[in-house]
């Protein structure tokens, strides 16, 4: 099979989910190829054996980006290609009728912050937009008709949100969970006891994150240090509300990292804070390398962690529960070795990536069937 991973962004989780899917189905045999930006893990993909198209379509104005990425596409001629960001949603499946023996898979990673509460369990993140509606819900509609394509969801929870804010037809939905490579996230060997326990934050800092919320709540939780990785337009924010609760000494903020592996090494536990999500690839890593959690319970999040099992969950916006389960964190290293063996545990039989593609495998055989 010739699949093509088509990305319009060079980070985030949608990009190191798209290379690691055209990773394992380069091992696997496949003809398989990246159209996108370059990303901190281009070369590592090549090495195992994917083709990378560095095209960039900078944005929906583009016209020069869209045309030269469609121009490559009709060169290849992939059997699938799969859309792996919202931008490359629009582009392919608008181009997807000219080549109508090829598949259109299209990936739903998540939900426009002005809709983040039609799905369950994620709170409202900024006010509704009168656009809204019509932008990612009607023409949602009208462009999966279009191109006929079939739509990857990572969790049953968005599932629902497609099927019933969307109304995509139910056949054209498939629930494929988001993997990770349980050999790149393995466990540091045992860390050594100390007075400190060490949680990490990974992610892009972004209202949706809720990176204010954690902030306060680890000034209210004696013995916590916090590290966080990544970058966005709350940087300056955050560094400002770390100045004025006085966490200089025990908050360090890192910046993008290209790889976050050791960064979840150095760590005791991994605390995720968003007010909505899906099936967020940094919990993922984050279990596989053995650390608990503590998280919200948005989106598909409850489907993955297992309260009290893998870690602890907390409503969403939710200071005084989220200290709680903080607390009881820093309190009880058997107890965050227990959740992180069991976290670790639950990727290795549910969430690796070779489960994954098992999955997205099974839908691109059957939108080949459709497509021919």
């Amino acid at each position: 099979m010739r699949a093509v991973q088509l990305l319009t962004q060079a980070a985030g989780g949608p990009v190191d989910h798209a290379v690691d899917v055209a990773t394992e189905l380069a091992r696997r045999g496949h003809d398989s190829h990246v159209i996108g930006p370059p990303t901190p893990r281009r070369d590592l993909a090549v090495a195992a054996g994917v083709t990378w198209h560095p095209l960039h379509m900078t944005g929906k104005r583009d016209a020069a980006g869209a045309a030269a990425v469609t121009r490559r596409l009709r060169r290849i001629r992939p059997d699938v290609t799969h859309l792996q960001d919202r931008r490359a949603g629009w582009l392919g499946r608008l181009v997807a009728p000219a080549a109508r023996r090829a598949a259109v898979v299209y990936t739903l990673h998540g939900v426009p912050d002005g809709l983040a509460d039609l799905v369950v369990g994620n709170a409202r993140i900024v006010p509704r937009r009168a656009r809204d509606r019509w932008l990612y819900l009607d023409a949602e509609r009208a462009l999966a008709r279009w191109s006929g394509s079939r739509v990857v969801v990572p969790s049953r929870a968005v599932a629902d949100y497609a099927l019933r804010h969307i109304r995509l037809p139910a056949e054209r939905v498939h629930v494929v969970p988001n993997g990770v490579d349980p050999q790149l996230f393995a466990p540091a060997p045992g860390r050594a006891a100390s007075g400190e326990v060490s949680a990490v934050w990974l992610g892009l800092l972004a209202p949706v994150k809720r990176v204010d919320l954690l902030l306060d709540a680890v000034a209210r939780v004696p013995g916590l240090s916090l590290t966080i990785a990544g970058d966005g337009p709350l940087r300056d924010q955050a560094r400002h509300r770390i100045d004025a609760l006085g966490l200089a000494d025990r908050v360090a903020m890192l910046g993008s990292v290209a790889d976050p592996a050791p960064v979840l090494q150095a760590a005791d536990l991994f605390v995720l804070t968003s007010a909505a999500e899906n099936c967020p690839l940094s919990l993922l890593q984050a279990m596989a390398t053995g650390l608990p959690v503590v998280t919200t319970a948005v989106g598909g999040i409850p489907e993955v962690v297992r309260d009290g099992v893998d870690g602890l969950l907390c409503p969403a916006d939710d200071e005084a529960a989220l200290v709680t389960a903080l607390t009881a964190m820093v309190a009880d290293r058997d107890r965050r070795e227990r959740m992180g063996a069991s976290g670790r545990a639950r990727i290795e039989s549910r969430y690796a990536v070779d489960h994954c593609v098992d999955g997205l495998l099974q839908v691109y055989d059957e939108a080949l069937a459709c497509a021919r």
